[in-house]
């Protein structure tokens, strides 16, 4: 059985303890993928330690330099896709058509940021004193710690490890516990691509032992979390005991609209790929559908024929459309809230069971489920399932779609499907999200462009694109007087 390991200081090391955790196959849970360290704050320490003492000479590197490790980063990953995908299908579970474009994120990713490290602008200004010079620039802040999660295994790396890095920061990089094969193959990427010692840390283990001990490390400046809103909140008040900046992408309960006018295939299409793509397993995934009135039924019993038509299976088979779900917790998580829209009175449409016989009888597989005639208040189309359950609801005009909508505490992904451009841009400015798509799926961010939400779904801040690199520096303002003399600023000159 193969066996990984943390990478530390620049050595690759068991955890202390001795002890291990095994990685399995949600497709075929008797196939273990590897044994990985079960760190604890031990581990933590001395990755801290040692990104601390890199960060001295790391800052100096220019920034154009580091992208042209992030570069050579990205080249490796684009030569590997191929086995980078398939190792990640392997230990999540998404088909390979999903694993291929969550590398191609990755590699995405890498040579924007390689390209930011000759555009981390500051500004220039007039000063309001003659013979006076105002400029600004970004430097970097420290050790980020980084927790990730299991969904998007190497895109959400990624997308906070490269920028971090680039702008001249140091990581310790915690991997969700399910996915730690990806991050592993990401570090020894970063590594051979030319970062030094100490740079780059990775530490597995659970987020009791090893990611409580990174937010509350004292040396660690920046937390970069992706996961649950309860577990968002609990690193949002611990890291602000010490004032640490902290970026939070948090939960979401993302709803589609479909109007009267709309593109019917179009939208169905749209529908099936955003709630059952990554087995509804996405922060974005479409959970929620409002369907205008006059065409709700039409577009409802489209909806369950392509339903019942998906092929559930394993991701590494071709014909596969949905793969497993993670893990027996998760399974577990979707049966308890199947039974809890059909206790609400909800329509159960299609699927509602988990599929246990033949070949999905090896792992964790749950039918795609669609629930209709579904109440705004109902459980189910307020809280984040995380599974392959749609909730369909019913609108009598684009108002109340809105009001339905925007009834969540959650804000990250939106869509509306209509062929009016007079509403699509009405529906921008007024759902409340941190993402709108106009006749197209909920899920399908670029790495370029900003990616939050509002609400409960973060805490403001945004991964990917130009903010990122503004999270991961910090602005120094710098005032050069040329004058020979005192000239007073905040003094009444007038």
């Amino acid at each position: 059985m193969n066996q990984y390991l943390n990478y530390l200081g620049g050595e690759w090391k068991p955890a202390r303890s001795g002890h291990w955790t095994e990685n399995h196959n949600p497709a075929r849970w008797d196939e273990v993928i590897g044994q990985f360290p079960k760190s604890g704050p031990e581990e933590v320490d001395e990755a801290v330690a040692a990104a601390r003492m890199a960060f001295r000479e790391w800052r100096l590197v220019p920034a154009p330099e580091r992208g042209a490790i992030i570069k050579r980063a990205g080249d490796l990953m684009s030569e590997r896709k191929e086995d980078l995908a398939r190792d990640m299908t392997r230990e999540m579970g998404k088909v390979l058509a999903e694993t291929r474009g969550d590398v191609q994120e990755g590699i995405d990713t890498a040579y924007y940021a390689a390209t930011e490290g000759r555009r981390l602008f500051g500004h220039t200004t007039p000063s309001e004193l003659r013979n006076k010079m105002n400029l600004s620039f970004r430097m970097p802040i420290g050790v980020a710690g980084l927790i990730t999660p299991w969904n998007f295994p190497m895109a959400i790396p990624c997308w906070k490890t490269l920028p971090a890095l680039v702008c001249g920061n140091t990581v310790v990089l915690k991997p969700a516990s399910d996915t730690p094969l990806t991050a592993t193959h990401l570090v020894e990427i970063l590594v051979e691509a030319g970062l030094p010692k100490g740079v780059i840390n990775l530490v597995h283990g659970g987020g009791g032992a090893v990611g409580n001990r990174i937010v509350e490390h004292p040396d660690v400046a920046l937390i970069s979390f992706t996961g649950s809103s309860e577990i968002g909140k609990g690193i949002n008040a611990k890291a602000g005991a010490s004032l640490k900046r902290v970026s939070l992408e948090l939960g979401g309960k993302n709803a589609m609209i479909v109007m009267y006018d709309a593109d019917l295939d179009l939208a169905l299409e749209g529908l099936l790929w955003g709630a059952f793509g990554t087995t509804g397993q996405r922060c974005t995934a479409t959970s929620r559908c409002i369907v205008h009135a006059d065409v709700y039924d039409r577009f409802t019993a489209m909806l369950v024929e392509a339903t019942n038509a998906l092929r559930v299976g394993d991701g590494l088979d071709p014909r596969t459309q949905v793969g497993p779900v993670v893990n027996r917790l998760q399974q577990e998580t979707v049966e308890s809230y199947v039974q809890i829209g059909k206790s609400e009175g909800a329509t159960l449409l299609c699927g509602g069971y988990a599929l246990k016989e033949g070949d999905h009888a090896a792992g964790w597989f749950y039918a795609p489920t669609v629930f209709g005639d579904v109440k705004p208040r109902m459980r189910i189309f307020q809280e984040e399932i995380f599974g392959p359950v749609l909730s369909v609801a019913k609108a009598k005009d684009f108002d109340e779609a809105v009001a339905m909508h925007n009834d969540c505490i959650y804000g990250l992904s939106s869509s509306i499907y209509t062929r009016d451009v007079n509403r699509a841009f009405q529906a921008v400015r007024d759902l409340e999200a941190g993402i709108t798509y106009v006749n197209g799926a909920t899920i399908g961010a670029e790495c370029h462009m900003p990616f939050g939400g509002v609400k409960q779904t973060g805490n403001g801040h945004r991964e990917g694109g130009w903010p990122v690199y503004e999270f991961f520096s910090e602005l120094k303002t710098v005032y050069i007087d040329f004058s020979g003399r005192l000239q007073r600023a905040q003094i009444d000159n007038y």
